[in-house]
């Protein structure tokens, strides 16, 4: 009898040193195409907003199409440093078949130093970017090879001090197996113009090429944030005096040309068109005008059901409701642009919530929900 007790506490004993292995996670390759087959997920930072929007509508219709709103896929911002604290969490909330989208925002001089987007990075604080911006998210990222991500490489950002040394870092760092990378090219009315075309291609390539070619570059995305349409003929501006010199009068165009230019330059040429606030167009005065126009309606949702064969998917890549920028011509922060006459007002600061501009979003939806 004593023995068999000493081996049962002997056994014990091995029980509890016996170290737990971790479990190894899975790892997810993306090949092709890698919205085909997943669902863009519906982030829970998105979904958080516009679930306290729904609930202040008294419209028990309109309340009901807003909740439809927050099951629609959309990306995730990081566009602060402090906005890495809760990627990991928004992150893990992805299901298998589904595909996390994330802006990757945080150029030093972003936009231009533009006043109402302008970020936190001064021009020449490269090192910041890549030490405290870029290298956490890479960590995140590394740390769930089971999650496929999709993800942009800062909007709007061609003409940034350090945009190729930032961009190349950028996709050098997140070139992983389960990532889809697609590096912004703005929309057809910036870089469709025939002067623009080859030149923009170029320095594209040329940040692909110098990050090494990474393999989880897939192209390019166009219309973040933006309100052209995907087909339209003629175009929103295809009758201005100077539509002569733009062929690309519509993202379908856009994506067919500059993916072309793409192409001779060497890189990947696969794209994905933010639909997000484009269901209404011929409401800019100018095609420039980008602040929070007025009368935008949501598009067409997240799909791989597309016009053209470059076009890996739609998606909504700016999450509707969240501001442009403020109409304050007194904010420190006021952009001329958020006050031009085709302009919603009044709006906050960007990335703030507007609830009146969801409303007006969610009501104009084209197509309805």
């Amino acid at each position: 009898m004593k023995s068999s007790f000493v081996l049962l506490a002997a056994l014990v004993g091995l029980a509890v040193a016996t170290p737990t292995l971790p479990v190894k996670k899975r790892q997810v390759t993306l090949e092709g195409n890698p919205f085909q087959g997943r669902t863009l997920h519906a982030n829970g930072r998105y979904r958080q907003e516009v679930e306290a929007a729904a609930g202040n509508l008294t419209d028990p219709s309109l309340q009901e199409a807003a909740l439809k709103v927050a099951d629609v896929g959309t990306f995730l911002w990081l566009d602060t440093i402090s906005t890495i604290e809760s990627f990991e969490s928004y992150l893990t909330e992805t299901g298998e078949n589904e595909i996390f989208g994330v802006v990757i925002y945080d150029l030093p001089g972003r936009d231009c130093a533009a006043k109402a987007s302008n970020g936190e990075l001064a021009v020449g604080e490269i090192d910041r970017y890549k030490s405290e911006y870029i290298d956490p998210i890479a960590a995140i990222i590394e740390a769930h090879p089971d999650i496929a991500i999709a993800a942009v490489i800062e909007p709007e950002q061609q003409s940034a001090a350090g945009y190729r040394e930032g961009v190349q870092y950028a996709l050098s760092s997140l070139n992983f197996p389960n990532v889809a990378m697609y590096i912004d090219a703005g929309h057809g009315g910036w870089l469709g113009w025939d002067a623009n075309l080859q030149p923009g291609a170029q320095e594209l390539a040329a940040a692909y090429t110098g990050a090494g070619s990474p393999s989880s570059v897939r192209g390019f995305a166009t219309n973040v944030a933006g309100w052209n349409a995907v087909q339209q003929v003629p175009g929103e501006f295809e009758n201005a005096p100077d539509g002569q010199y733009n062929k690309a009068q519509d993202e379908d165009r856009y994506v067919t040309l500059f993916g072309a230019a793409l192409a001779a330059a060497g890189m990947p040429n696969n794209a994905i068109v933010d639909t997000g606030r484009d269901g209404v167009t011929g409401l800019r005065d100018e095609w420039g005008d980008w602040c929070n126009v007025n009368g935008a309606g949501f598009g067409m949702r997240p799909t791989t059901s597309t016009v053209n064969s470059l076009m890996d998917a739609y998606v909504w890549v700016k999450p509707g409701g969240e501001s442009d920028g403020t109409s304050d011509t007194s904010a420190a922060r006021y952009d001329s642009f958020c006050g031009n006459p085709d302009a919603f007002k009044p709006s906050p600061e960007a990335g703030t919530w507007n609830q009146a501009y969801f409303e007006m979003l969610l009501k104009n939806a084209n197509p309805p929900f």
